[in-house]
């Protein structure tokens, strides 16, 4: 509906809607602080917002089609953003500037995160691999071969050091970031998984799917420990509190679900 939502989830309540988007809202991300929102939408822009007012801060242009995916530094200094357009964006958030283009191996990205410290970068793309982007010196450090059909979904652990890609061929793969090699392969899900999310303490990942269901899963054992029904729709986005206790998630018939992890 060209909006985004603000919601307290004390009072399970909205506190506010945002408005500025001309075209369909496809990603949002919090800064750690709270205090600012990225979003980015099919109008192929990316609105910056100001939480405390609930005020549009700025609308970054560059992109040349839609940012599927934003993610914003822990420090709340820069935001990535990756699009249709086969490149990934780097934002600078204090002069409301773009600092880099980055293009990988081809394929519109879909997904991005960024490591705790700034430092990381991963992307995920329809080549069917994922990029590992330096963001200091700019440039990629590594490619990962997921040999799927595409991968819809990637996040990094607070740490740096592991990250979890969700992907067409239905399971979720794990990452050392220091080798740059794949630790294991998750199953469980019966459609392709389009959202994954970990944990502060990195040790645990939740994944959403085509099937309507969300998946819990332990990072060290390598095991599911839950899987999660509610949805009747597919389960599009999923975001995980800093304590790892909580999550919401989104789907395709409207709705927010509040989970007790």
């Amino acid at each position: 509906d060209k909006t985004l939502r603000v919601w307290d989830l004390g009072s399970m309540e909205e506190k506010a809607c945002l408005e500025g988007h001309n075209h369909w809202v496809t990603s949002v991300a919090i800064s750690r602080d709270g205090k600012t929102a990225v979003s980015g939408s099919w109008d192929e822009t990316l609105r910056v917002w100001d939480l405390g007012s609930m005020t549009q801060k700025a609308c970054l242009e560059g992109h040349r089609s839609t940012p599927w995916s934003v993610a914003i530094s822990e420090d709340g200094k820069t935001a990535v953003s990756g699009s249709d357009d086969e490149t990934l964006r780097v934002w600078d958030l204090a002069s409301m500037t773009q600092k880099a283009c980055l293009k990988g191996d081809g394929g519109p990205i879909n997904s991005v995160s960024i490591s705790g410290d700034g430092k990381t970068a991963v992307s995920g793309s329809w080549s069917r691999t994922l990029s590992v982007w330096d963001l200091g010196s700019m440039t990629q450090k590594a490619r990962l071969e997921d040999n799927s059909e595409c991968a819809w979904s990637v996040a990094i652990s607070e740490d740096g050091k592991t990250a979890v890609s969700g992907s067409d061929d239905k399971t979720l793969r794990v990452w050392d970031l220091g080798s740059m090699t794949q630790k294991a392969r998750l199953e469980g899900h019966s459609k392709a998984v389009g959202i994954v999310a970990i944990s502060g303490d990195g040790k645990t990942a939740v994944s959403g799917s085509n099937d309507e269901t969300m998946r819990v899963w332990d990072l060290v054992s390598m095991k599911q420990k839950a899987c999660l029904e509610g949805h009747s729709g597919w389960v599009t986005s999923v975001a995980i509190s800093e304590d790892g206790k909580t999550a919401v998630s989104g789907s395709g018939m409207s709705t927010l679900r509040v989970w007790d992890l």
